[in-house]
C-alpha cells in the first residue's frame, strides 16, 4: 500500500544516566622571575572549605522511554499484521472473548498469531477486538438503544493485553448516540499506547430506527470528529500510532466516505470488511468495498466461524489480494 505517513516521533532513549562532576582545587607555585616575596604557606587550619570540598552538579535524568506498540515501534502498519479475537466480556453470544477467561482469549490470540505467521513476512502480533458499547433491542433509560459497559470491566483485559504484547481495539455500537461520544466514555482506556478504537456504523441508528430492521450508517462528518478528537488525545500524551477501523460490508453504511479526513499521522486508518457466507459472497463484498477507496486506509477482514461457508484458513485468507493487515474472527 502506498501513501501512508510514518509517525512524527523518535523514539526516546531507554537509559537513564546520571552526572557527577567534581570541582578539584589546587595550589600555584610562584614564578622564580617574580619580584616580590614567595608567599607564605598556607596552614591546612587556615584553608577555606570551599577550596577543599567537592560540589556535585544535581543529577541529571533522561527523559522515561517513549511508550511503543506491541511488538515494538511506533507505528502500526506495515511494521506489523493484526490477528484479532472478537467479543464481549461475559457475553458469549457476542463473540470468541465472551466465551471464556481472560486467559483463555490471551492463549487464543497468540494462537492464532502463531497460526498465521508462517504465511507473513512481517511480524504477526495478537489482538483483542472488545465490544465496549453493545446494540440493544430496548431503549433503556436513556432511550438510546445502547449499553455502555463499565470501563472498569474492561480494564483487566487492557492490563492483561499489555503484559502480553496484545493490541486492543475497543469498538463502538452506539444506537441512537453519537460515536463520539460514547469514545470519550473510554477516553483513560484510550489513553494506553496499546488501545485503537473502532466505529461500527451497522448499529448507528437515524431518529426512528430499531436494530434488525435496517442496517445503520454514518456519516463522513461524523467519523471525522472522532479522528480529529482520537488523534489529538494520542498527540497531547505523546503515545504511538493508533487503529482507527471504520466496519463496513454494504456501500450504504458510510455515507460520503470520499470525504473521510485521512491526513492524521497519529492515526492508522482501517477500513474492515466484515461481511459473512459463502466465499464468492465475501469476495464481492471485499472487492465492492475497495472501490474509489483512498489509499490511505489499510485493509481490514472478518473471518466467521459459525456464518462463512467454510471459514477461511490462516492461509486463505492470507492469500486474498491485497493481503488484509488485519484480521478477526467470530
Amino acid at each position: 500500500m502506498t501513501g501512508q505517513r510514518t509517525h512524527p516521533r523518535a523514539t526516546a532513549a531507554l537509559a537513564s544516566v546520571l552526572l557527577i562532576s567534581v570541582v578539584a582545587c589546587g595550589t600555584g607555585e610562584s614564578s622564580p622571575e617574580a619580584e616580590s616575596p614567595s608567599p607564605e604557606p598556607v596552614s591546612p587550619e587556615h584553608t577555606s572549605p570551599e577550596s577543599t570540598k567537592s560540589e556535585p552538579t544535581s543529577p541529571e535524568r533522561t527523559p522515561d522511554p517513549a511508550p511503543e506498540l506491541p511488538g515494538g515501534g511506533e507505528t502500526v502498519f506495515p511494521d506489523r499484521r493484526l490477528v484479532a479475537a472478537y467479543g464481549s466480556p461475559d457475553a458469549p453470544g457476542l463473540g470468541i472473548l465472551g466465551e471464556g477467561t481472560i486467559d483463555d482469549a490471551v492463549d487464543q490470540v497468540h494462537q492464532y498469531a502463531q497460526d498465521y505467521q508462517q504465511f507473513s513476512e512481517e511480524p504477526v502480533v495478537p489482538a483483542f477486538e472488545i465490544i465496549a458499547t453493545v446494540a440493544a433491542a430496548d431503549p433503556g433509560p436513556e432511550g438510546t438503544y445502547t449499553n455502555k459497559i463499565d470501563p472498569e470491566v474492561i480494564e483487566p483485559w487492557v492490563e492483561a493485553a499489555a503484559e502480553e504484547e496484545i493490541y486492543v481495539i475497543l469498538d463502538l455500537q452506539p444506537g441512537h448516540e453519537d460515536f463520539l461520544s460514547q469514545a470519550k466514555t473510554y477516553d483513560d482506556l484510550l489513553s494506553e499506547p496499546h488501545v485503537g478504537l473502532a466505529l461500527d456504523p451497522e448499529w448507528r441508528l437515524a431518529e426512528g430506527q430499531r436494530h434488525m430492521e435496517q442496517i445503520g450508517s454514518v456519516d463522513a462528518a461524523e467519523i471525522n470528529d472522532v479522528a480529529q478528537w482520537l488523534a489529538e488525545l494520542t498527540q497531547a500524551q505523546d503515545l504511538p500510532q493508533k487503529v482507527l477501523m471504520l466496519h463496513q460490508f454494504k456501500p450504504q453504511m458510510i455515507t460520503n466516505r470520499e470525504d473521510i479526513d485521512t491526513s492524521y499521522p497519529e492515526l492508522a486508518m482501517v477500513l474492515h470488511v466484515d461481511g459473512h457466507g459463502p466465499p464468492e459472497i465475501k469476495m464481492d463484498s471485499w472487492q465492492t468495498q475497495r472501490e474509489d477507496l483512498s489509499e490511505d486506509f489499510w485493509m481490514g477482514w472478518k473471518n466467521f466461524y459459525d456464518e462463512d461457508f467454510p471459514t477461511f484458513t490462516p492461509q486463505q485468507t492470507y492469500g486474498i489480494d491485497p493481503q488484509p493487515w488485519f484480521v478477526s474472527y467470530q
